[in-house]
Formats: C-alpha cells, structure tokens, sequence
C-alpha cells in the first residue's frame, strides 16, 4: 500500500474516532442541559409529604457543562475535538519507525551490496516511509550525479517537512484562540451579570451567580483547551525538525553507498562512468533499452 493510502485511512480513522467522541460528548450534555429548566419545575411543585427538602449539591462537570451554555459549548467542543484528532494524526504520522524503518535500511543496504540497482529502486518505491519517498526521489537524479541526487533528496526532506510543519501550526492557531474565546466569555457573563444588578428591581441572587459562573467557566475551559495545545506544539514542532535531519543524514550515507558501490559495478574506462549507468539502469522505465 502507497504512502497516500497509507495516510488516508489514518486520517479517516482519527476523524471518525473524533466524530464519535464529539457525538458522545454532545449525547451526554444534552439532557443535562435540560436540567434547569427539570429542576425549575420541581421546584414549583409542591414537595410530597414526607419527602427529603434537602437540596443536592451538582458534580463541577454537570455545573461547568451547564455554566458552558449552548453557544460556547458547541464552539469549545469542535475546538477541543480538533485538538484531539490532530494530536492523534501527528502521533501516527511522525514516529522515528514510520519515518526511517531500519528493516528499511537495513533491506537497502544489503541489495546495494549486491550490486541490485534495480531491485535496490523499485525497494524504496514501494517504501511508504519518508526515507523511502525521500531515497526514490534521489536515486532518479542519481545518473546526473551524486551533488544533484542529493540535492533532490534534500529538497524532498524539505517538501516532507514543510507538510508536517503546516499541520502542526494549526495547534498553535488552538493555543492562541483558547485565551481569546475564554476572554469573549468572561465579557459575556460580567454583561450578564451588570444587566442583573442595573435591572432596578430587586436583585436576583441565583441569576447574579449563573452569569458570574458562565464567565469563569469559559474562560478557565478557553484556558485548559490553551494549555495542551501548546505543550503539543512545542513536542511535535521539535519532532519534526528531529524527524527530518534523522530523514536527511540515513538517506545521504546511503545515496552515498550506492554511489560507490554503482562505480565499482562499471567498466574500468574513464570515459564513462558507472554512476551514469546503474542508477539510469534503475529510474529507466520497463521495457527500456539500457545502454552499452
């Protein structure tokens, strides 16, 4: 299987994984969120005879969820299932065995050794590493040169590079809206709150402390959304880095010892070179003729 089936079916895993643990999260504050208006009622019926009065203190989730409102839980909700799905694609794509497979190299280097150009090409095609993307693409300019070989492995190390680094920015994008939407709250809930105490009329307590409540919950789940978000960013912005001169170093040792092992594999006229045979022997097409 090709790299981009390879990485398809992982995205398609993790956005499904994410849809569920949204669905799931949005199926259980549903019906809290109709816990006001169910405690209101009970409240205005009469207590049965005998019955306990005492009131029973709420779990801080079911307060926050109810706190959260419609509107900022919806949006804090996507955003934090964001935060998952791309933590958990950036997991499965950048580990150090996905990115340079010592069965990889250790398989490559033995076909080199044995002077299997061909079979040393089609390997690394097939590979869906980032060495393996990365050794294809210099191993086709390998018959102009090693300096341009591997200035064409290079460029795809940066190619590879600046993908996974556009993934990895949407979680800074996250840190840095998480402050601002706990800020948007807290604004809302003091609005609230100043609406309450200049109503004129006399002073509705438990309305005073949903508004105050709304303000500090937002903003401390805004905050708490912030806070993995950027520990996350900092982790996989230096395991790419890591990733890509790891990437960088493995594939130049071994365009190098393919480089020597193709001019020992040659004639022994200066005129023509090996180099400019065994590796246009491996990028020709099937069916082509190989020169003499």
């Amino acid at each position: 299987m090709n790299l981009s089936a390879g990485l398809s079916s992982k995205r398609v895993l993790t956005i499904v994984c994410c849809l569920f643990l949204g669905l799931t999260m949005l199926g259980v504050a549903g019906p809290r969120q109709l816990a006001p208006a169910v405690h209101a009622q009970e409240e205005a019926a009469p207590p049965a005879a005998g019955a306990d009065d005492t009131p029973k203190e709420k779990s801080m989730i079911t307060h926050m969820i109810e706190s959260l409102g419609p509107v900022f839980l919806v949006l804090l909700g996507f955003v934090s299932v964001s935060l998952i799905a791309i933590v958990v694609l950036l997991s499965m794509d950048l580990r150090m065995s996905a990115a340079v497979p010592p069965d990889f190299v250790a398989d490559f280097t033995d076909i080199v050794n044995k002077r299997q150009f061909k079979a040393a090409y089609d390997l690394a095609r097939n590979d869906s590493s980032y060495l393996g993307r990365v050794m294809t693409t210099g191993m086709g300019r390998l018959q102009y040169g090693i300096e341009d070989a591997r200035e064409a492995a290079f460029q795809m190390v940066d190619t590879i590079k600046s993908s996974k680094e556009q993934l990895v920015a949407y979680l800074a994008t996250i840190g840095t809206l998480g402050p601002l939407f706990g800020l948007v709250g807290t604004v809302y809930g003091m609005i609230k709150a100043f609406m309450v105490l200049g109503s004129g009329t006399r002073i509705n307590a438990q309305l005073l402390a949903n508004a105050i409540s709304h303000a500090l919950v937002v903003t401390l789940v805004g905050v708490a959304l912030s806070v993995p978000a950027i520990f996350f960013h900092t982790f996989f912005n230096n395991r790419v880095k890591r990733l890509a001169m790891d990437t960088t170093n493995v594939a130049d040792d071994l365009l190098t010892q393919m480089y020597h092992n193709s001019k020992k594999a040659g004639p022994a006229t200066p005129e023509v070179a090996a180099t400019d045979r065994a590796p246009a022997a491996v990028a020709a097409p099937a069916g082509a003729v190989k020169p003499k």
